[in-house]
């Protein structure tokens, strides 16, 4: 029977002097604090509740940060953070950036620091927060932790989620972080899901070519910046630690994982140390994810074998468990993942591209919008096909729209209003076959999961006759954009 629970004030353990440490959980919930956007509630169970309620926080707007204490069942002090990134002042001030900073203020930043932040390797310390409390062999017990069941019909209690997976490639050396669901099996298995063509994958690939186990950490509670930088698509080739240092213009502290030799995160909440192995399986799944659908159903997936858990005292989990669009990963994602896909059009040559925006209703994936000033005839076809294949628009992509630069492109009415008005389905509408999709694709049959399709939607004014082209009605964007911002207290 699930508590009802009681909202309480925030009461953060007393601060560390410790200039160095500025990459921490717990720093940055007291910067959502003092934003007036951080609430504690004790009292829910992580049965049923603690699910439930992060399903309502992602689909409300302005939704706070919740932090789940005094858990039934559990120690007060381990505890269940959820919906960190949910609002854009939340996201902002995790960049560094004013709360305040305005939608595309958001991207552009975005762009700049993926343009500019020089990474900064990791500094290996002998000791940190993460070492206050060590398990190892026959005392890991990972059923401690107040992991939540998030949906009802999951095949088990996922503690990866809002998570960073450690794996080192075999041949290179170099260190990848990537956001991949862990399914807690017992108190010292884990499954491990990893996508196919996700960098993780690939290195598993590798080692089970060769017949050896991977070395992995799961870091299952982390900083909120270093979360983001596990779940978005990081230049090629760079360690997503050493690319977060490059944005703190330092090295992340780490200590060496005992048994695998990864850099662990000196000031993480919780890290699971172990070795996934190719000849031992375990039924993994279902489990509800980003596009809204049990994708993916059950399967036989490779089993993590723990050797090590980590953990500080007073543990947090960090959750971002998957929900119908849109959910917190949706929320800032399409503000990152836009800046992505805008900058890696423009470093394909496509001229004047003025901006993109990957939609959360398609989970930031399956319905992406690219507006650009029109130079010549074919310009919007080239935009939208190297949409649908650039590395950010490849993966389960499903629809570009390309429209002219007077369209807000962050408001679905004004995209389909271009669709609708501007667009003739047999003149500006292609299909491509065979593109990259995989097995969370919900509207392949099951036993031909592994490409799709893409529909191109060309809903510019048509190139040969726009002179002739009616024009719109209203305020060009520029000055819609200004009215809000000067009269929006109408609003309140």
């Amino acid at each position: 029977m699930s508590l009802p629970g009681k909202r309480v004030p925030y009461s953060p353990l007393p601060e560390v002097d410790d200039p160095e440490s500025t990459d921490d959980l717990r720093q940055w919930l007291r910067m959502a604090d003092k934003l007036g956007q951080l609430r504690v509630i004790e009292g829910v169970d992580v049965e049923e509740s603690a699910g439930r309620i992060s399903e309502m926080l992602h689909h409300t707007e302005d939704a706070p940060a919740v932090l789940f204490d005094d858990i039934p069942g559990y120690p007060k002090g381990w505890r269940v953070l959820v919906n960190t990134l949910g609002t854009r002042p939340r996201l902002a001030a995790t960049l560094g950036l004013p709360s305040d900073t305005s939608t595309f203020g958001v991207v552009d930043a975005w762009e700049r620091l993926l343009n500019e932040a020089r990474p900064q390797p990791v500094r290996m310390v002998e000791s940190g927060p993460i070492l206050e409390n060590v398990m190892r062999g026959d005392d890991v017990d990972l059923l401690k932790f107040p992991t939540p069941l998030w949906h009802p019909e999951d095949g088990g209690r996922y503690i990866g989620t809002g998570c960073g997976i450690l794996t080192r490639d075999p041949d290179s050396g170099w260190v990848n972080m990537g956001a991949y669901r862990v399914m807690v099996h017992d108190r010292n298995r884990t499954g491990l899901y990893i996508s196919p063509g996700k960098h993780g994958r690939i290195h598993r690939d590798k080692y089970f070519a060769k017949g050896e186990p991977m070395p992995v950490v799961v870091l299952a509670g982390l900083s909120p910046l270093q979360f983001v930088a596990s779940g978005l698509e990081i230049p090629n080739g760079v360690s997503e630690l050493e690319w977060v240092g490059g944005l703190l213009g330092h090295g992340i502290r780490c200590v060496e994982g005992e048994f695998t030799g990864l850099p662990i995160p000196a000031d993480a909440e919780i890290a699971i140390e172990g070795f996934l192995h190719h000849d031992v399986t375990e039924l993994e799944g279902p489990f509800g994810e980003w596009t809204g659908y049990y994708a993916s159903a059950s399967r036989h997936e490779p089993v993590l074998e723990v050797k090590a858990v980590y953990h500080r005292n007073d543990p947090i989990i960090l959750g971002c468990p998957p929900e119908k669009p849109p959910y917190e990963a949706q929320r800032f994602q399409q503000y990152l993942r836009s800046g992505n896909l805008r900058r890696e059009l423009r470093a394909a040559g496509v001229p004047d591209v003025v901006n993109a925006w990957t939609h959360s209703v398609g989970g930031c994936r399956l319905f992406n919008v690219v507006s650009i000033k029109q130079r010549y005839a074919g310009h919007a076809r080239q935009a939208g096909l190297i949409a649908t294949q650039c590395r950010q628009g490849a993966y389960l992509g499903r629809i570009v729209v390309v429209v002219d630069d007077d369209v807000d492109i962050t408001d679905l009415h004004e995209v389909i209003w271009a669709v609708c008005t501007r667009a003739d389905p047999v003149r500006d509408m292609d299909i491509i076959r065979g593109a990259l999709s995989g097995p969370l694709d919900p509207a392949i049959h099951p036993d031909e999961k592994g490409t799709n399709s893409r529909l191109i939607i060309d809903a510019t004014r048509p190139w040969a006759w726009r002179d002739q082209f009616p024009p719109a009605i209203g305020p060009s964007l520029e000055v819609k954009l200004q009215t809000r911002e000067t009269w929006s207290w109408i609003m309140d």
